[in-house]
């Protein structure tokens, strides 16, 4: 598949998903950390290049719920604003299958309402960060919380709340059940948090081997 990694330049979801098979793409407009097939200028330039699929981290300094006291500081409606449709031209992008990962913010339901809400430690990261997908012709992420005789459970012990909204690499949780890794958590994953145990299947909701 042709994926396109929107506003990423750590490339570990990028990588994640090359490591599988995919044609994946990271694009921003900082350089990338990693070396890897990278588009530093503005993903808005290239949604129309014919992806398969996107998996996108929108910045959510001025949509995440986080920064409501200071939502009414000079210029901050502008470029609350301007964030707003810059989501909206993400999600409506002519992409078959689209996940978008952003915290709590006004983007739900101000342009589309959220499709699930999941935890890193959902999914082996001992960290606490409510974290939203938009989801379109994608699956729900499956996480397990209990063992069973037919699943093992994806939880870790929950954290105390790290309430953290920065765009960094140390932020993003989950490359593994993006694309389906080794470690997954259920069949038809998708989704940002990282160990899956199932079939290996990933965002695309197809196998991917």
């Amino acid at each position: 598949m042709k994926i396109l990694i929107a506003c990423e330049f750590s490339g570990i979801v990028r990588d994640a998903f090359i490591a599988r098979g995919h044609d994946a793409v990271s694009c921003d407009l900082l350089p990338t950390e990693k070396p890897g097939p990278h588009i530093q200028g503005d993903v808005l330039d290239i949604l129309d290049d014919g992806w398969d699929m996107m998996i996108a981290h929108p910045p959510c300094t001025y949509l995440s719920y986080a920064a409501t006291r200071s939502w009414n500081d000079e210029g901050r409606c502008k470029k609350r604003l301007d964030a707003l449709d810059f989501f909206r031209q993400i999600w409506e992008s002519p992409i078959e299958k689209i996940c978008v990962e952003n915290p709590m913010g006004c983007a739900s339901p101000t342009i589309v309402k959220y499709s699930q809400i999941i935890q890193p430690w959902f999914f082996g990261d001992p960290m606490y960060k409510t974290t939203c997908l938009w989801l379109r012709n994608l699956p729900l992420l499956i996480h397990i919380e209990h063992e069973s005789l037919f699943e093992a459970p994806t939880h870790t012990d929950k954290p105390k709340p790290d309430y953290v909204c920065e765009k960094t690499a140390n932020n993003v949780h989950g490359e593994e059940a993006m694309c389906g890794g080794n470690n997954r958590a259920s069949v038809d994953s998708s989704g940002t948090p990282s160990r899956c145990c199932g079939t290996q299947r990933g965002l695309s909701g197809i196998d991917l081997f």
